[in-house]
């Protein structure tokens, strides 16, 4: 079966995460300087059975766009063109660099792994692919409500 992988975009790095090929856990893969991201993708997919790329959508509280709404969009639309037989899930990514710094720190990270941008960038793809995973047990992937 193939593997879900999240995108935590951002303008200089990104997080990516992906799951099990049973889709069952969300593991941290990789963070990846944004400009570097579409050729580590390419090479990625090009090894690995990828059913859909799943992407945080910045929001703020009142569901409004945020200064990173737009190159997420941006970039959501060279996935479709790279890859036009992956479809592409945006999902909201409120709350997840807290999750994930609160994630971090029950796991045990010293305050040196938790400083290392990298890594929260990867724990917050997998909140998010978690997150995304778990909402696709009450609204399966074939229900357009599913989709940004």
């Amino acid at each position: 079966m193939p593997r879900l992988l999240a995108i935590d975009y951002g303008s200089k790095r990104t997080g990516l995460a992906v799951t099990d090929p049973m889709q069952i856990i969300a593991t941290a893969l990789e963070t990846v300087r944004t400009h570097l991201l579409l050729d580590f993708l390419k090479e990625y997919i090009g090894k690995e059975d990828i059913a859909g790329i799943v992407i945080g959508m910045p929001r703020k509280l009142d569901s409004s766009d945020t200064h990173n709404t737009q190159p997420v969009r941006t970039f959501i639309k060279k996935l479709e063109n790279t890859f036009p037989e992956i479809p592409v899930y945006p999902h909201d990514e409120r709350f997840t660099s807290s999750m994930a710094l609160r994630a971090m720190i029950a796991g045990g990270s010293k305050k040196s792994e938790r400083r290392e941008k990298g890594n929260l960038d990867k724990v917050s793809a997998t909140i998010i692919l978690q997150s995304f995973m778990e909402s696709q047990q009450i609204n399966p992937l074939g229900n357009a409500s599913s989709r940004d």
